[in-house]
């Protein structure tokens, strides 16, 4: 990967501006996908332990690892605080289970991957007598944030950052940190854009990395499981997409995962299929013109796919950071 295909973070270290997430993605499809992923070339893996693939992850890392064909400072890898670990006094032993699962002894990246907390029961999320989710209202993010810089200290992440926060409740991170927020992961593609979020993070030297850049239709299926249907769009069925595609002999989704590169962010699409993995990271012998940025651009329609919808009754946390 060429040299400017990195984010900087304002702490000096940098991110591979594209990764590969592994949301909603089974022990043996994950071990098979990140196995072709390191052969391909990538080196920047998000996860999560609402994922539920940690472990399946740090059997392949172990295995590349101890091979010898890679070495530890080479990769970049990227966990995430659960929403019921959205607790002060459970973000140490939160990221010490990710470490010994992923097989590390430390990540490059832990993330506070949603704004709001939940609690659990019998290893799922608690549920009322009506199905809703019950809320932790009592979640203090500068108590928790505090937490996470010592982390830092402790050596167990070299940066910390945050995920589907919004602009109010960074700047109040911000108002109160010792060591700023890194990165911030946010649902970012043609359809949603977010560009006031995306340019107060510029302004605070926050870098942001896009996730659903395709569009994770996956979405729909976990929302139909709590009752809720979607027709959620195909961004690689978009007219000027397919086009741009056509007049450089790529993909449509080579074309969603370049024009977020242009535009200066990180990104992580998930897939499990060899040939897409693989057409996906081949995004570095082409770049967009301003023109064609521009359009791709013009297409935001705020249009937000992830919107927790399948996390029933969410919406009532005082912290849940969407307008839906």
């Amino acid at each position: 990967m060429a040299d400017d295909m990195f984010l900087i973070f304002n702490n000096g270290l940098r991110m591979p501006a594209l990764g590969i997430g592994t949301w909603q993605a089974p022990d043996d499809e994950i071990e098979f996908a990140l196995d072709l992923a390191l052969e391909t070339g990538y080196r920047h893996i998000d996860t999560a332990p609402v994922y539920r693939n940690e472990k399946a992850i740090g059997g392949v890392l172990k295995k590349w690892l101890a091979s010898g064909k890679i070495k530890r400072e080479e990769l970049f890898i990227t966990t995430k605080l659960p929403p019921p670990a959205n607790n002060p006094a459970y973000v140490e032993p939160t990221i010490k289970n990710s470490l010994a699962d992923l097989q590390l002894d430390y990540v490059d990246l832990y993330l506070i991957h949603v704004p709001f907390g939940l609690f659990m029961e019998n290893d799922d999320f608690k549920r009322d007598a009506n199905g809703l989710l019950e809320i932790d209202t009592s979640t203090d993010h500068i108590a928790i944030w505090k937490k996470m810089e010592h982390l830092v200290a402790l050596g167990l992440t070299k940066s910390i950052g945050l995920s589907n926060f919004n602009p109010e409740q960074i700047h109040r991170i911000l108002k109160n940190c010792t060591i700023r927020p890194a990165n911030l992961q946010i649902e970012h593609h043609i359809y949603l854009q977010q560009p006031n979020l995306i340019k107060f993070c510029e302004t605070q030297g926050i870098t942001v990395t896009a996730y659903a850049p395709l569009g994770s239709r996956g979405v729909a299926s976990l929302n139909k499981m709590v009752g809720v249907e979607r027709d959620l769009p195909d961004l690689m069925d978009v007219p000027l997409v397919k086009e741009i595609a056509k007049n450089y002999g790529k993909t449509p989704a080579q074309v969603l995962i370049r024009w977020i590169l242009d535009c200066g962010l990180a990104t992580i699409p998930k897939s499990t299929n060899p040939e897409r993995l693989r057409q996906n990271f081949n995004v570095f012998d082409f770049t967009l013109t301003e023109a064609e940025i521009k359009k791709l651009k013009s297409l935001d329609a705020n249009i937000r796919i992830c919107d927790f919808k399948f996390f029933p009754g969410v919406e009532r946390h005082p912290e849940f950071p969407f307008d839906i």
